[in-house]
């Protein structure tokens, strides 16, 4: 059966080569899922990326001009302490907004995007290689709810009224983490949604918000670069 969230999308099912998904069919979003216990081995407690308390701003310099994100270290600290360690890191400077689709996301961050020997072809596909392990880094799936103390982590959240639930939402402007089919394979590529994207609520990880610039996000195309990244002590 075709999933009835596809056709109004086509060719926006994926943010990446392979495999990025934006959406994922009923059936893999309700198979096998982590219980919420999963908080207690993959939270922060026991994270080697260091999370965000409070939050922090970000300028963005693109080559079609600035914006400004915000990221929310309450509500998705896991996720914003990995952005904000990768901005700090240089790792999104030169990188290139590889998936850019109107009305719907503008992709980039991709590490690889920055090397001048990759071919656009391969644009898309990599992740944060950490330089202390060699092994690439790989963040779960963060999503918090209005109610209770701690993000969940590891879990596809498409219940029926869980969104209303949701601290952080496909907004337009949202920040938020592209991954692969597995929740918890996000690493740094991050989208930005160019419109209300509800469907995307609870698949994957909002964790801030485009505060300034917008109307620079609007504009961007593939194949634009990502100048530099930098966070606003």
């Amino acid at each position: 059966m075709q999933n009835p969230l596809i056709k109004p999308l086509g060719r926006a099912l994926f943010l990446a080569t392979v495999p990025v998904l934006l959406l994922m069919s009923h059936a893999q979003a309700g198979h096998a899922q982590p219980q919420n216990t999963m908080i207690e081995t993959i939270g922060c407690a026991n994270s080697s990326v260091s999370c965000l308390d409070g939050t922090a701003t970000i300028t963005i310099s693109t080559s079609k001009g600035e914006f400004i994100v915000e990221v929310d270290g309450t509500a998705a600290p896991l996720t914003s302490g990995n952005f904000v360690d990768l901005v700090k890191r240089g790792v999104y400077d030169g990188t290139v907004f590889h998936r850019v689709i109107p009305d719907f996301v503008a992709q980039g961050g991709d590490p690889a995007s920055a090397d001048p020997q990759t071919p656009p072809s391969r644009f898309g596909i990599g992740g944060f290689t950490d330089p202390g392990t060699g092994q690439e880094r790989r963040i779960p799936l963060e999503i918090a709810l209005i109610g209770e103390e701690q993000p969940r982590y590891g879990q596809v959240l498409t219940e029926p009224g869980l969104r209303d639930r949701f601290k952080l939402r496909h907004e337009q402007g949202a920040l938020a983490m592209a991954r692969s089919q597995p929740p918890n394979s996000a690493s740094a590529q991050f989208y930005v949604a160019l419109e209300d994207l509800p469907h995307l609520d609870g698949s994957y990880a909002v964790f801030g918000r485009v505060i300034a610039g917008m109307e620079v996000v609007r504009q961007l195309e593939n194949g634009d670069r990502l100048e530099q990244a930098l966070v606003v002590e």
